[in-house]
This record gives C-alpha cells, structure tokens and sequence, in this order.
C-alpha cells in the first residue's frame, strides 16, 4: 500500500478525500447556482410553501381541507426556514427581487439537501462496492441534467436524504459495534421518508434485506428497525382522528391513489428527453447489475417501478428516489465492463477518460439549463398584483405558487388559496383578479366552465413573458416540462 510519507492516510485515500471535497463543491454550484431563476416555480411548489408558512404561522401541521400527503415535509420546511427568521429576514417590498428572495431560502435548502445526497451516494456505494464507484456515482449525480429536479421545492426532494441515511445506516450496522443504535436509527429515517410521501414504503424490501442480510440474519434487528418504520407514519392517520377528520382522511387519500395520468411510459420518455445519457447508462446498468445478481440494484429498483405501474398517477419528478440507482448502476457497468479490457494501459486509462468525458458533457449541458430565466415573469405578475390591488373589494384568484405570498407574506385579503378553489367557493366581492398562468388556462381550465366563465368575462390588463426557448433541442429539452409560466395573463373584471 502506498504510504503517505508524513505516516497518515494512504496517498490514494488522500487523493479520494480531495476528490469527494470538490464533488461536493460541484454538487452545491449546480444545485445552488441560479435558484433564483431555474427552474420555473412548479405548481407544487407553491402548495408545499403554503403548507410550510402555515406551520410557520403557529395553526398547526396540517390543512384541513386536504389530506394528499403525511405532513412532515411542511414540519420540516418550516423547521428549517424558521431558523433564519423566514419571511421576516427582508424587509417587505413589492419589488421582484424581494418577491424571488421568498422563493431562493428554500430552493437554497433543497441544494444543501442534494450535496447531502451526494455525500451519502458517495458513502453507500463506497461500502458495498468501492472508491471508484463511489466517485463515479456521485460526480454523476452532481452534474448530470436530471438531477436538476432536486432543485424543486418537494417532498421527493426532501425524503430522498433520509432515504440515503436508512439506507447507509443499513449498510453500516453490519461491522458496527453499536448495531441495535444503527438499526433503530435507520428506522427513524426511512420511517421519516414515509412519513414525508408514502411512495418512499417502495423501499421497505431495500433495507429491511440490508438489516437482516448485515446483522446474521436475525428477525430481532428487523423487528426492531420496523417500530419507527411503522409508527412514525401513524401519527399522520392519528393526527385525523384527533382532529375528527379521519372520514374525510380516508376520502382524500383514496383520492390520491386513484388520479390517472399519462403513466410509467411517460414520465420514462420524459426523463430519456432530458438526460439521454444517465437514462441508456442507468437502464443498460441495471441490467447488468441484476444479471450480476446484484440485489441491491434490484431491490431498490424493481420493487419502486413495480409501485410506479401500480398506481394510476405519474409525475416527472417521481424518478427522484431512484435517481441515485441510476448513477451507481451506470458507474458499476463503466468500471467492470472497463475492468474486463486485458491491456493493462487501456485498463488503467480508459475508465477515467470515459468518467471524465460522460462528467465533463454532463456539466456542460446542466451549466446551460441552470442559466436560463424561467421565473422572472412569474415574480413581475406577483408584483404588479400587489401594486394594483389596494384595497378589499377585489377577490384575487391565483395558483399556490403566488397565494401563500399575497396572503401570508403581504396580508392581502379575499385571496383563494388556489384558483380551482372557485369551483367550490363563491367570489363575494365586487370585483376580481386572476392571475392566469399556462397551469389554469392547460390543465384547470380544461372541462371546468366555471374556470372558463372566469376566464371569459375578465379582461386582461397585462401581460408577462420570458424568453423562449427551443425545447426540441438537447439539452432545453429539460425546460420542457416546466410550462407552469410564460406567459401569465394577469386579467380583472
């Protein structure tokens, strides 16, 4: 073993170190840089906002319209944000720039949460596999396109690091000497992760094998690690019972598990137009992976996907907890295919210039997405409401991306938590605003005459639309799935 000549670590763990260190640097620019302005704010964000601010405002962790979710994103939002004195940490204008500021401390959150992720990539694929893989998968996840959608302010963002620490804390009980803490406290975790979208119970099979596997194949460690698994995320059904909502908890989650969407083969196409490479590496390595019977890869995988085809309802961004099976299935089938070339020079070269080039194109292709202006229209309508809407005669309707901001931030009244609220909700003022972005006029506008009545008898009184850009073409293709702007009509009766 090569030595270091000072007698510390050795030379190639130093080196290793180094490299993890500006990894992690790289994984903080492209997912800090520019967050005020990529991506556009997707209409989930906004409820995920309202949802935290109302934590923040002392009523509570859950609305009490909609049970669509288990609260702990919110509580955990809020937590953090309230830390550094959120929305008070500015004075209040109705500047766009104050009005992005609302929006840059938890997307900055979001990007200190992805360099966490990176790190525990790092850390997992480092312990079952080796420095190599561990490097490899996590360089991918910090520069590679799709992994933009961290970014967004969401609960698969928020889960994903508790995920990883289950998972490593999985891992790791296997030569602690504190197996019983481990095992717990990767409970906690993954119960953490349920407990913020229910989705992340996919994952059950993944490191409920990890603790029976890593702790000789006792039932009493997997026993004890489901006590937090299973009661952490209780308390969203007892928090309804208590609140005597649990008829209309019921209702709302079987609601949720029965939206129909476009499906697996959608969203699959989708993430192969926005990141060609991790997409054919991952898949090609997944593969190879199983063949290898690598039943990490297969567990975390299969069992996901199988839930994905399961359920009637598929976004984009679902792909997120399984984003780091793609960058460790694409590193191992790079490093042992490359493993296998008999000469030893190529043997040794050929992997980093393969690594370097796949790291190198995926930068620049990411540098491009993370540069353009998606959000500034979005905050300039937000402005000019707030400027024009001076007194209380005037209902404003508007998405979740603007509301929480116009109520909770700026106190305006009679605003509609979200616009489609106005199906169920008379408007009793005099007159009305609506803040008519590409999200009501394409999705809540489509078979609601309501919303159309609305649309049709308001009139617009400005207008705001950035720069376009040619979504046909790599790698803009990542913009096309944020249309939730440009342009946005700001109309009025």
């Amino acid at each position: 073993m090569c030595q270091n000549p000072s007698g510390g670590l050795p030379i190639h763990s130093v080196r290793s170190n180094y490299l993890l260190l500006g990894l992690l640097a790289l994984s903080g620019f492209t997912h800090i840089w520019n967050a005020a302005e990529f991506p556009a704010i997707f209409f989930d964000e906004g409820i995920y906002m309202r949802r935290a601010v109302h934590v923040l405002a002392g009523l509570g962790p859950q609305e009490s319209f909609y049970h669509d979710h288990p609260f702990f994103g919110q509580i955990f939002l809020a937590s953090i944000l309230g830390l550094v004195g959120f929305p008070n940490l500015f004075h209040h204008s109705t500047n766009p720039d104050f009005i992005s500021a609302l929006y840059v401390e938890p997307r900055v959150v979001m990007g200190i949460l992805a360099v966490a992720d990176t790190l525990l990539i790092y850390k997992i694929a480092k312990s079952l596999y080796d420095r190599k893989i561990a490097l490899t998968s996590s360089m991918l996840f910090a520069v590679m396109p799709i992994t933009w959608l961290v970014r967004e302010i969401l609960l698969d963002s928020i889960l994903l690091p508790f995920l990883l620490m289950s998972i490593f804390l999985a891992t790791s009980s296997k030569n602690s000497s504190h197996k019983n803490l481990m095992v717990l406290l990767s409970g906690i975790c993954l119960g953490l992760a349920i407990f913020t979208k229910i989705p992340a119970a996919a994952m059950l099979p993944l490191v409920a094998g990890m603790i029976y596997f890593n702790n000789e194949k006792k039932i009493k460690p997997v026993a004890l690690w489901l006590i937090p698994v299973i009661m952490i995320p209780l308390l969203w059904p007892l928090q309804s019972v208590e609140a005597g909502q649990f008829g209309l908890w019921i209702k709302d989650v079987l609601e949720q598990a029965e939206r129909h969407s476009y499906g697996l083969p959608y969203i699959s196409y989708l993430f192969l137009k926005m990141d060609p490479v991790l997409f054919i590496l991952g898949i090609v390595g997944i593969v190879f992976c199983i063949r290898r019977k690598d039943y990490f890869i297969l567990t975390w995988f299969i069992p996901f996907m199988i839930f994905l085809l399961a359920i009637g309802y598929n976004q984009y961004f679902y792909w997120i907890p399984v984003l780091p099976v793609f960058c460790m299935s694409a590193s191992i089938l790079i490093i042992r295919s490359l493993q296998r070339i008999k000469k030893e020079t190529l043997r040794k070269n050929l992997p980093i210039a393969m690594v370097l080039g796949i790291g190198v194109f995926g930068l620049a292709s990411t540098m491009l997405i993370i540069n353009t202006d998606m959000t500034s229209d979005q905050f300039q309508a937000v402005s000019f409401v707030l400027q024009h809407v001076q007194d209380n005669d005037t209902t404003i309707l508007a998405s979740p991306n603007y509301s929480w901001i116009l109520s909770d931030v700026f106190h305006k009244q009679n605003v509609f938590a979200d616009y489609g609220q106005a199906l169920f909700q008379p408007i009793t003022t005099p007159k009305f605003m609506l803040i008519a972005d590409q999200h009501y006029v394409m999705v809540e506008m489509n078979g609601e005459k309501q919303l159309e009545l609305l649309y049709n008898d308001s009139k617009t009184i400005a207008t705001f639309a950035n720069k376009g850009y040619d979504t046909s073409l790599y790698p803009y293709t990542n913009l096309g799935v944020n249309y939730e702007e440009n342009p946005i009509e700001v109309r009025e009766k």
